[in-house]
């Protein structure tokens, strides 16, 4: 049970990062590079709050989230509205760019060596169905449950919600029907921007604040992506959790050697037996 539980932990920064993802996805129907590097830019502003500063923990919450919506709005300026529409998708290239950058800044400022965040509550292990679990797994556990979940009603059953994936699904029909595009694309970007530097002191104290976590999340959030289907909120989070699980488990029974063998397995199975992934719908059209 402890592996599993551990597993879901990890998973679920996976989750949370193919979720973030999925917003720019479905809101402006592109996929943004730098998602998880501005989760990364959240950890840092945690330790450089909590560590650097000795200021309270909690500040890093609000502050992650304005110094991340400020960066998605300026990668939306630079990276993505000048070469918006122009064909051959050129945001995935700008938007690596944009990853890249933050990177570099990173290290620069605060180095290359692993800095460990503090998390706000205990640091006690619990025993949960007979496994043990630290209260910031369960935070982020419980955080990628109910953030996917939210997202799918918003997305299913508001006005916004369905004006995003009508510009997810077809953006010059989107504009014909008066819904503004580019206004869209600004706040999907800054907003995902947002929620990523918000949870820098949940996930800071698991992943530790290090300038190149950026990248590994983002790898396996894509394939977490992969999994589930783009576009599909609560697939993103299975496809997560499935990986973190897998990944747990492979390392337990096996070796670390083969964890990235048994997720791109799984990963091409499902692939080959729905191309589109887990929970991707089609809309149906008539010709």
């Amino acid at each position: 049970m402890t592996v599993i539980l551990s597993g879901l932990a990890v998973g679920s920064l996976y989750a949370i990062t193919a979720v973030g993802f999925n917003v720019v996805f479905v809101s402006a129907g592109l996929f943004n590079f730098a998602q998880a590097q501005f989760m990364m830019v959240g950890v840092f502003v945690a330790y450089w709050t909590s560590a650097q500063l000795h200021l309270p923990v909690e500040l890093g919450f609000p502050l992650g989230a304005v110094i991340g919506f400020s960066l998605g709005a300026l990668e939306d300026k630079v990276a993505i509205r000048p070469v918006m529409g122009k064909g051959a998708h050129a945001e995935l290239v700008t938007t690596i760019g944009i990853a890249i950058v933050l990177d570099g800044v990173a290290s620069v400022i605060w180095g290359t060596e692993p800095l460990q965040v503090p998390f706000l509550g205990s640091t006690r292990s619990l025993n949960v169905f007979g496994g043990y679990v630290t209260p910031v797994q369960l935070v982020t556990i419980g955080v990628a449950v109910l953030v996917p979940v939210a997202a799918e009603l918003w997305s299913r059953h508001t006005l916004t919600g369905l004006a995003s994936r009508a510009v997810s699904e077809d953006r010059s029909a989107a504009m014909v029907r008066g819904i503004n595009v580019r206004r869209f694309t600004f706040w999907s970007v800054a907003l995902a921007g947002a929620f990523a530097g918000a949870l820098g002191p949940i996930v800071g104290p698991q992943t530790y604040a290090v300038y190149n976590i950026g990248d590994t999340l983002a790898i396996t959030s894509f394939v977490a992506l992969a999994i589930g289907g783009f576009g599909s909120y609560i697939g993103a989070a299975i496809g997560g959790f499935a990986i973190g699980i897998i990944e747990q488990v492979s390392v337990r029974y096996f070796s670390a050697t083969y964890q990235d063998f048994f997720v791109f397995a799984l990963l091409l199975l499902i692939l080959m037996i729905r191309p589109s992934g887990l929970f991707r719908t089609h809309a149906a059209r008539r010709i």
